[in-house]
C-alpha cells in the first residue's frame, strides 16, 4: 500500500532505499474570512533500511519539508522549508501457522498465504528548527521545521493473501502518535496533539510476468486519522483537533527489486473541532498526491 503499513519485513542481510512524497493542496476560502492561508505542501521522506533478522527489521528516516502559505489576502507568500526531525525504527515480524511464530528466513507461496504480523516501535530525534518563526517573525509552530521534543511512534500490522484469491492482499495498520510539550525561545509551551491512525487497503494484483520480474498492482484504502487537540501553555486549542476518513487509489509497479507507487488521497468525510475556523488543517485538503520509490538490494 501507499499510505498503510504492511507486514512484510526486509530479507535477513538486504538493504533497502525508500524515498516518498506526499504533496498537498490545501482548500482555500475568502481572503476576507482567512487573508493568511496554507496554499501547498510538500512532504519528503527518505529511508533506509537493513534486515538484521528475517524477522527484525531496522529503519532511519529523514523528513524534508516544504510549507508555503499565502500572506495578506494572497498579496505575498511565505515559504518554510528544512530537514525536519529524522527518526529510528525496529520492525518485529511474526506469522500465524498453527500458532504465532517469528518469520522465518524462507517461505514456500503456501507460506505466504498464512496472516503475518508485525509490531512496530520509533522515536525521533529533534534537530530540527524547532525555533523557525512565520513571515512576520511571529511564533508559528506549524511553519517549524521541528517539534522540539523527540516523539515516540507505537504501531501493529495484519496482512492476509487470500487463499480464494491469491491476487488479492488484505492489509491492516493502527498506530498511535505521541507528542510533547516543548518550550520555544519565545517563551511559549506547545505542544501537537497526538494521533491515532487506523487504516486498511485492499491490493489487487492485475499483471505479473515472471519472464520479465515484472508486476503491478492496484490498490484502495480506507484512513482514518484522529488528532487530539493542541495545547498553548496549557491551554487547549479549540480550532484544532478531529476526526477524518480518507479514500487512497493508486498502484504500484514491481520491476525485479524496484518498486515505484503512486496515487492520490482525499478526505472523505472529516469531523473537526470548531471545522469553520479550520484552514491548512488535515482534513481540508483538495489532494493529497502520493509517490513512493524503492530498491531493495
Amino acid at each position: 500500500p501507499l499510505e498503510s503499513s504492511s507486514s512484510a519485513t526486509l530479507p535477513e542481510g538486504s538493504w533497502l532505499l525508500y524515498t516518498k512524497l506526499d504533496s498537498v493542496r490545501w482548500r482555500k476560502y475568502s481572503f476576507s474570512d482567512f487573508p493568511d492561508q496554507k496554499d501547498r505542501s510538500d512532504f519528503w521522506m527518505l529511508g533506509i533500511g537493513y534486515g538484521l533478522r528475517s524477522w527484525l527489521s531496522l529503519y532511519v528516516f529523514a523528513p524534508y519539508n516544504v510549507k508555503k502559505e499565502l500572506r495578506d489576502g494572497g498579496e505575498r507568500s511565505f515559504t518554510s522549508r528544512g530537514f525536519a526531525d529524522p527518526s529510528i525504527m525496529a520492525v518485529l515480524g511474526f506469522k500465524y501457522d498453527g500458532g504465532l511464530r517469528l518469520i522465518p528466513r524462507r517461505e514456500s507461496l503456501e507460506d505466504m498465504m498464512d496472516w503475518h504480523f508485525t509490531l512496530y516501535g520509533g522515536v525521533s530525534l529533534p534537530t530540527g528548527d524547532a525555533n523557525r518563526k512565520g513571515y512576520m517573525g511571529e511564533f508559528a509552530p506549524d511553519m517549524a521545521s521541528g517539534f522540539g521534543k523527540p516523539t515516540i511512534t507505537a504501531g501493529f500490522t495484519a496482512t492476509k493473501q487470500m487463499v480464494n484469491l491469491p491476487e488479492l492482499t488484505f492489509v491492516f495498520d493502527a498506530s498511535y502518535l505521541k507528542f510533547f510539550e516543548h518550550r520555544y525561545n519565545t517563551g511559549d509551551r506547545y505542544r501537537f496533539g497526538d494521533e491515532f491512525r487506523a487504516n486498511t487497503a485492499l491490493v489487487y494484483r492485475v499483471f505479473r510476468s515472471q519472464e520479465k520480474s515484472l508486476r503491478l498492482d492496484l490498490l484502495t484504502e480506507l484512513n482514518y486519522l484522529h488528532l487530539q487537540k493542541d495545547r498553548e501553555n496549557g491551554i487547549s486549542v479549540e480550532d484544532s483537533g478531529g476526526d477524518v476518513v480518507y479514500g487512497v487509489f493508486g498502484g504500484r509497479l514491481y520491476y525485479r527489486r524496484a518498486s515505484l507507487g503512486a496515487g492520490v488521497k482525499l478526505p472523505l468525510w472529516k469531523d473537526l473541532n470548531q471545522q469553520s475556523q479550520q484552514q491548512g488543517a488535515e482534513g481540508k485538503e483538495k489532494y493529497r498526491l502520493i509517490i513512493t520509490l524503492s530498491l531493495i538490494f
